[in-house]
């Protein structure tokens, strides 16, 4: 059953997943709001790198050039100094894809669970052939991992599907994943021509396995993506968040990201996934960090 959208776009299974589902964040449709079409002068603001003053009541200090909730990531390593960030490998693709589906998808049972993390682990691999001029890379969140003991054969010159033919002996376990890249499939378009953006990173797929929950991972995954976006140029970073999904909604709100108010009947692309749901779209601006 192969795919040819990215890990966690696929065709919409049915029924839709339960809203107790243990996904940190989803990448669908976007939401029409009822409110205000002043926030969409903010989406356009942050493609142009352009920050607006209405950002500076959710954590961003305009004035120093920094967001507090980023600075606060730099924390967690310390707190938990067994979860490393990296990306992903060709031997973690089968445990990314079962975070997944287990999280995303938790109430289904053999045989479609198996289809479906079949499904998730061929997407992974053929979602990382992407256009020349853009990037995309999973990353994982690791467990059990330590930067003294572990043992590898291969190399990174060596690429299957885009991840490095490097393979670690020791026992690592994923615990979470997140999906950034520079596509921008599911961004508004601009102009006449409906041109695709540049400048701005996406992120999909922010899933933490249930037993690692509430342990800073999906935070300390944002801050790796964010990082990752920097290094790319990027001047902005946004996200499609369920808004039925309360806790995912607080965990971007907290880490500096503002609800952008789609207008009606608007034409903006939407990520391939279930019918009649409601999705936030979020934008952050993205500012390096200032060493004092």
């Amino acid at each position: 059953m192969r795919t040819v959208v990215p890990l966690g776009l696929s065709p919409s299974p049915s029924p839709r997943p339960s809203p107790s589902s243990s996904s940190i964040a989803a990448n669908t449709p976007i939401r029409s709001a009822p409110k205000s079409l002043a926030r969409v002068k903010l989406f356009q603001k942050c493609g142009r790198g352009v920050l607006p003053p209405q950002l500076s009541d959710t954590g961003i200090n305009s004035r120093a050039g920094t967001c507090r909730a980023s600075q606060a990531v730099d924390l967690f390593p310390s707190i938990c100094p067994e979860i490393v960030v990296r990306d992903a490998r060709l031997e973690d693709c089968w445990e990314v894809a079962d975070t997944h589906c287990s999280s995303f998808f938790p109430n289904y049972t053999f045989p479609i669970d198996l289809v479906l993390r079949i499904d998730r682990f061929i997407a992974l691999l053929s979602g990382f052939s992407v256009p020349p001029g853009s990037r995309r890379t999973c990353l994982v969140a690791v467990t059990g991992a330590s930067g003294t003991d572990n043992l590898y054969i291969g190399s990174k010159d060596f690429k299957i599907c885009g991840f490095d033919g490097k393979f670690n002996l020791s026992r690592e376990s994923v615990a979470g994943i997140l999906t950034v890249d520079t596509l921008a499939d599911y961004l508004p378009r601009k102009g006449p021509l409906r041109q695709k953006r540049t400048g701005i990173a996406y992120i999909s797929n922010v899933a933490v396995r249930n037993a690692d929950r509430r342990k800073g991972i999906a935070k300390l995954l944002i801050a790796k993506a964010e990082a990752r976006a920097l290094s790319w140029g990027c001047r902005s970073i946004a996200l499609h968040c369920d808004v039925n999904n309360a806790a995912a909604t607080r965990l971007y709100k907290g880490q500096g990201f503002k609800v952008i108010t789609v207008p009606d009947n608007s034409r903006w692309p939407q990520p391939k996934t279930a019918p009649n749901l409601q999705f936030y779209f979020m934008m952050k601006l993205l500012t390096p960090k200032v060493n004092i």
